[in-house]
């Protein structure tokens, strides 16, 4: 199938023996987030074989485009079943729970709308079967491109802002990164290291091997299902596919600095751990387990935080990404730089329409209610 210039060719991901070089290639060529590296969805394929298959997108012989596609079946309410499409994500609720941002498909800098839009014209003119096409999460904007270009009907599944810190700005302007902070946040977290200090030297440490990055990591876990609990949709703990992923990955991410494991001490006491992603010089806050302290005015993630963004801009690391949540320390912490969604673009089903207005249908009734409640 040819876009303009551009052609598309499908294949299945398992007999590719050339994706991982021209993937590594291309990447080179293209400027994407650590979720569309080969570092991350080269483990994707490795950990969970997912059937997949390949969309290739090139310019004459020049290789200008990937992504990777899985085709898998939806049901929902007990009784619908709907055939989605996937962009690098496998369907399965367990194995996505490790959660891609900033999703979409690898271009070549400067041709990411003419890949983008070769690929939706493909998938929609050459796989007629499928009923939604699923993409998350993705920049807002972008999901709105992608609804344009093939003129189907957007459903909102989950959104989310994205909060950050920009370490060049920070060190162009010389600025203390406390001194850019509200001045309620500066002094909780000013505060609260003054408290740690009277019980011993608040420092970062990190680990000197694998197997202390592992163990750290593991050390996450009781923290972060005390936080987020242990239920669907809860803490990735909780699933042994995501502790798995996350495992191998550090395993073979940890030695080339792919992966960052950062323990706040105070004395010979860890009050707070870090698990961070690192791409070209980018840092992505992934997951964090903090001390659950009694004391109100400790706020171990807050300052431990803070230290990691000085840390970090001190060795010249270009922007800490807190990524997707509305939680409040990343607003206190970051500035929004963009909005994440998950979306699915649903072809003209007869069981979608119906679907829709009873959601229309529902969610009316629930604001309408609330509004009662209220009166």
């Amino acid at each position: 199938m040819t876009a303009g210039l551009l052609t598309v060719t499908r294949e299945p991901a398992a007999g590719s023996a050339q994706l991982r070089d021209d993937w590594l290639d291309l990447e080179g060529r293209a400027s994407p987030t650590v979720f569309l590296s080969w570092q991350w969805l080269g483990h994707w394929l490795h950990v969970y074989q997912p059937r997949a298959s390949v969309l290739r997108v090139k310019e004459g012989e020049r290789l200008v485009g990937l992504g990777l596609v899985v085709e898998t079946d939806e049901r929902r309410h007990g009784v619908m079943k709907s055939r989605c499409l996937r962009l690098h994500q496998t369907g399965h609720k367990l194995l996505d729970q490790i959660w891609i941002e900033y999703n979409g498909f690898l271009a070549e800098h400067g041709k990411e709308d003419a890949v983008a839009d070769a690929c939706l014209q493909y998938l929609c003119n050459s796989m007629p079967d499928w009923d939604e096409f699923v993409i998350g999460a993705i920049d807002a904007e972008e999901a709105e491109r992608y609804a344009r270009i093939t003129g189907l009907h957007k459903h909102l599944r989950w959104e989310a802002p994205c909060f950050g810190v920009d370490l060049d700005h920070l060190r162009r302007t010389g600025g203390r990164y406390l001194d850019t902070l509200s001045r309620n946040t500066r002094h909780q977290i000013n505060r609260c290291y003054r408290l740690y200090q009277q019980q011993g030297d608040v420092r970062l440490a990190r680990p000197d091997s694998v197997e202390e990055a592992l163990a750290l990591f593991d050390r996450i876990g009781p923290r972060h299902l005390e936080r987020w609990g242990s239920g669907p949709d809860q803490s990735g703990f909780a699933n042994p596919d995501f502790v798995r992923f996350h495992r191998e990955l550090i395993r073979f991410q940890w030695p080339d600095g792919g992966v960052d494991l950062v323990s706040l001490m105070v004395g010979d006491e860890e009050i707070a751990s870090f698990y961070n992603l690192v791409y070209n010089q980018v840092v992505y806050f992934y997951l964090g387990g903090m001390e659950a302290e009694t004391d109100n005015r400790l706020k171990p993630g807050l300052l431990g935080h803070s230290l990691c963004i000085e840390d970090y801009r001190h060795h010249g690391f270009h922007y800490y990404d807190f990524m997707g949540g509305d939680e409040r320390y990343k607003s206190n912490l970051g500035h929004l730089h963009r909005h994440l969604v998950q979306i699915s673009l649903q072809r003209a089903r007869f069981k979608l329409k119906l679907e829709d207005v009873a959601r229309r249908a529902r969610n009316r009734w629930i604001r309408e209610a609330g509004d009662g409640h209220e009166r």
